[in-house]
Order: C-alpha cells, then structure tokens, then sequence
C-alpha cells in the first residue's frame, strides 16, 4: 500500500503545477522519510552515474541537437513553404503538406518541441488567414510534430530501447511501419473531411497548381532533409553504425547542410548547443527524478503488488495487454513519456516476459501508445507548444482538434494489437 499511496501523492503534487523531475524526486524522498527507508538514498549518486555514462542515451542530445539546428537554421521552412506550393491548389492542400513534412521532419530527428513550433510559425497563420477551420488546423499541427516520437529516430525508442534492454537499431527499424501506417491515416482522415466539408479546408487559390518545375524544386527543397534521413537511418539499418554513432553523423551532417545552403552560422551552432543542453538537462532531470520515484516504489512493495495484480488478472495474456495498454494510455493524461518509461514500463515489460510476449513487438505497442500522451490534455506537450506560439488560440480550439486524431492514434495501435502478423511479429515472438 506504501508504493500506491506515492504513485498518489506524485499525482497530487503535478496538479500543484511543480516540474515532473521535482515532484517525483520529492514524493519519494518523503515516502522514504516517512517509512524510514532514507538509507536507500545513498544509491542514488551509482544511479545518477550510470545515467550519465550510458552509451545509449548518449545519442538523445545528438538528436535533439540535430533537430534544433534543422529548425533554426530554416530548413524545415523551406520545406513547408514548398510542401504548401506544391498542394496548394488542393483542398486540405496546406494540411497535408504539414502531415508530410511533419513526416520528414520526424524522419530526420525526434525532437517534437522543434516541428510543433516550426510547423505553428509557418502554417498556422496561412491556414487561418485562408478560413481553415481552427480547430482541424491546430489539430494537425499538434498531430504532425509528434510523429517524431514513433518514426525513428526517436528519443521514445532510445529510451525503450534502454528500459527495456533491447538493440535500439531493431527498434527503429520495427517501428517505421507502424509510424507510416500513423501518418497516412492522419493524411486519409484530412481527405475525407475536405471531402465532406470543404469550406474547412479550402484550397489556396494564389498558387500555381501542379508543373514539373514546381515538383523539381520541392524536390530539391527536400533533397537536404531526405540525404540526412539516409545518413542516419541508412546507417543504423545497414548495420554499419550504432543508433549513437548514427545521431552524432546526423548532428555533423545538420551543420554541414545549415552552411551549404548557406544559412549556417558560428551564431547558430551556438544557440543551438544552447538550446539542446536546456532540453537535454530537463530531459535527464526527469530521468533522475524517475530513477529516485522507481527505486522506493519499487522497495516499498508498490511493484510486486502492481505485478501480482497484473499476473492474476482475467483473460490471460490479451487481458494483460489491454489492461496494460489502457493503464499507459490513462497515465499519458497526466505523465510524459520519460516517466511512464522509467517508472510504469519496466514494471509492465516484468509481466509481459512471464507471459512470453516478444519484447520488440511489447516495446512498439507502447511507443505507439505514448505518442498520444503528447496530445492527450491537460499535459500534453504539444498542446503547450502550439498554445506558446498561437497565443490567441483558445485552448478549447486546440484540445477539440487534437480528439480526432487521438482516436486515429488508439485505431492504429488497436490494429498493432490484433494484428501483428501485418507487421511481421507474433505476440509470443
């Protein structure tokens, strides 16, 4: 009941509005002192340690410093300005270039701050300014720049890779299709809608409709992004680099491109490594603060009464994937990914290895099933991003735009549950 009564007291104290890393690293120093268990304090600094000297998670601020050069340096501009071009003359045209560079964007690093921002500075006020509806507007913003946590390279499958003690390169590969198969459905969602309301989504009418100069020039707008997806994925996938080695080419070859197109600069590799070491340290704060939370959960009995539970719950082996899937999915409204991985997965990952359930296979369902704690309210990440930008976007607006493709999110992972074999696995490996 001591484990139960901190997961309780960590979830009050987030509603106080206190930062994540604090609240979990403070409601288990109080739990401890309270059950004299302080002793268990004195591991903390080996934990901390093996934190910072991980090989694996070396390559996260690699990646995040990838993506932010991508975003200051304007690429990922060019990109959608030639991306709306190009699909301009369609209704719902503006919407599905977001979807795709959102796409390519994801592909190239997994840092969702960095397109959810991009993608409001740019989209958002042409969207508005054409009468797209506001709310699929937000919506597929919000949408868009959290593929990045399910297409690899992704700081959700570094981490997963990590927790749960498989190659993070099998990972990203097993979860490409399933994050394709994520962003056609948000794209065939935006077709649809026009289809049947097409004053929501009109089409841009200054713009020249489709020529083959028009697609020579996205194409080579894109070719920068797409080497760079080549570089690091092409890598890790031919089995010639390691996922840390694959993000340092990728954070190499983001600075090489920023100066070849001409928009690098001494200015923007500065504000950029600025920028990744305030991510990265947030990010490993938490991952501290977690280690802290996990370690007296775990010595006060929460954990082995949570697995008991899961061990005798009805219907087996599929009961404890639903039971699971809706536990992580209910937690998404109030914890970010980092927590949940450190905190909830391995204790889940503990069952599912008695039940014999494939790991890879485990660890995509809840790659899948995180991605929409980045929109779920009233924590999710995106949300807060997009609302920094579009200050005059109520926030009503935002959260009725992110409900369709939350459920388009649940769909795909539903289909990953019942269907492995399209994907190539089998829920007992």
């Amino acid at each position: 009941m001591i484990g139960l009564l901190l997961f309780i007291l960590a979830l009050i104290l987030l509603l106080t509005g206190y930062p994540v890393a604090f609240v979990l690293g403070s409601s288990a120093l109080i739990m401890a002192l309270l059950t004299d268990n302080l002793h268990l304090f004195g591991m903390m600094p080996y934990r901390i340690y093996a934190i910072m000297t991980n090989i694996t998670l070396m390559a996260v601020p690699l990646f995040i410093y990838m993506g932010v050069v991508l975003e200051k340096s304007g690429l990922a501009e060019q990109m959608l300005i030639s991306m709306g071009k190009l699909f301009g003359k369609l209704r719902g045209g503006l919407a599905i270039a977001t979807i795709l560079v959102g796409t390519l964007m994801a592909a190239a690093t997994g840092v969702v701050g960095a397109s959810v921002v991009a993608m409001a500075i740019i989209s958002l006020p042409v969207m508005l300014k054409r009468r797209y509806n506001p709310a699929l507007a937000a919506g597929t913003i919000c949408a868009a720049g959290t593929l990045g946590q399910i297409i690899p390279p992704s700081i959700v499958l570094i981490i997963l890779g990590e927790v749960l003690q498989i190659s993070v390169g099998d990972l990203f590969q097993a979860a490409l299709l399933p994050g394709l198969l994520l962003s056609g459905s948000y794209i065939a969602y935006i077709v649809f809608r026009v289809l049947f309301s097409p004053q929501q989504a009109p089409a841009l009418p200054e713009t020249d409709g489709f020529s083959l100069r028009l697609f020579l020039h996205t194409a080579g707008t894109l070719f920068p992004t797409l080497l760079l997806i080549i570089l690091v994925l092409g890598s890790i996938f031919a089995g010639i680099a390691t996922p840390t080695e694959s993000a340092a080419v990728g954070a190499v070859g983001s600075v090489v491109l920023s100066f070849a197109y001409r928009r690098g600069s001494w200015r923007l590799i500065w504000t950029a490594a600025k920028e990744t070491a305030h991510i990265t340290s947030m990010v490993f704060l938490v991952l501290i603060g977690a280690t802290a939370f996990s370690m007296v959960f775990s010595y006060t009995g929460g954990e082995a009464l949570v697995k008991d539970f899961f061990l005798n719950a009805p219907g087996g082996i599929w009961g404890f994937l639903f039971l699971s899937m809706l536990l992580i999915f209910l937690l998404g409204f109030f914890l970010d990914f980092v927590e949940i991985s450190t905190i909830v997965v391995p204790i889940l990952y503990a069952v599912a290895q008695q039940y014999g359930i494939d790991p890879l296979w485990f660890g995509i369902l809840i790659a899948l099933n995180l991605q929409s704690s980045f929109l779920t309210p009233p924590f999710g990440f995106s949300l807060f991003y997009l609302k920094g930008v579009a200050k005059d976007l109520p926030t009503s607006t935002i959260y009725r735009g992110v409900v369709p493709f939350i459920i388009l999110q649940l769909a795909v992972l539903a289909i990953f549950l019942v269907f492995p074999q399209w994907f190539g696995f089998s829920p007992t490996g």
